[in-house]
């Protein structure tokens, strides 16, 4: 993998640590980039809340969001283990992994078969997981993991940038926000896939650019969408 790739992501993440700057977007353009950068089928990244519980705040496709969503719900998947131990979870072969039935049965079923988790952590508390999905099987290189571990350190800076942060309950309010936006993001997904018959991916990459291009952010422009003050019409290039 070429450091200047590497570096060029990093700076991209570096850039965008402003202040007030959008959580959620942040969060799924890191996914996205290490989709890009690392050669990962998808990747997804679970934060903790106020009572400590896991909880999707990202998730660079919609098969994946499920597939997290199915962890969190089961209590169940590599994801989970990282989280929980702090350490990362590699697994190169789920069907010969031996190890959680349900989640290797929904992973099978929308075509994941390997499967690496990495610990967003600081100092000795640990946040939340960002997470790899291959549809092949195979291990991630060690050149790959160490720039996963530095996107996910970059992650974890971000949400805890020194000038936002300077308690505990600073911290659990930011990612209470962040996963309070998500519900509304998902809410205008649906709606707008229903209205413009779209799939869901289609649906959030709408409501992304629109975002962009009109200087709002994410949680905003969804919310206009959920209470019907703004419709996204799709352009005639496509969504």
């Amino acid at each position: 993998m070429a450091e200047a790739a590497l570096a060029d992501v990093l700076v991209e993440m570096a850039d965008t640590l402003v202040d007030d700057f959008d959580v959620i977007d942040f969060l799924h353009v890191l996914t996205e980039r290490c989709v890009q950068l690392l050669g990962v089928s998808a990747a997804g990244i679970l934060l903790t809340d106020q009572r400590e519980t896991l909880q999707l705040v990202a998730a660079s496709s919609e098969r994946t969001r499920l597939l997290e969503l199915f962890q969190l719900q089961t209590d169940q998947g590599p994801c989970v283990d990282c989280f929980t131990t702090g350490l990362p979870v590699s697994v190169s072969d789920l069907r010969s992994a031996g190890r959680w039935p349900q989640f290797t049965a929904a992973a099978a079923e929308v075509g994941f078969i390997s499967v690496h988790a990495l610990p967003m952590r600081l100092r000795t508390e640990v946040i939340g997981a960002l997470n790899f999905f291959g549809v092949e099987a195979g291990a991630l290189d060690e050149d790959k993991l160490r720039a996963g571990k530095a996107l996910a350190d970059v992650a974890t800076i971000g949400l805890l940038q020194q000038r936002a942060i300077r308690s505990r309950d600073t911290l659990t309010d930011q990612l209470q926000n962040a996963l309070n936006s998500r519900v509304l993001i998902e809410q205008a997904k649906g709606i707008l896939a229903e209205r413009l018959q779209l799939d869901l991916d289609q649906a959030f990459a709408l409501l992304r650019r629109a975002a962009r291009t009109r200087n709002r952010r994410l949680s905003e422009l969804a919310q206009s969408v959920v209470d019907g003050t703004e419709n996204l019409p799709v352009t005639r290039g496509g969504v």
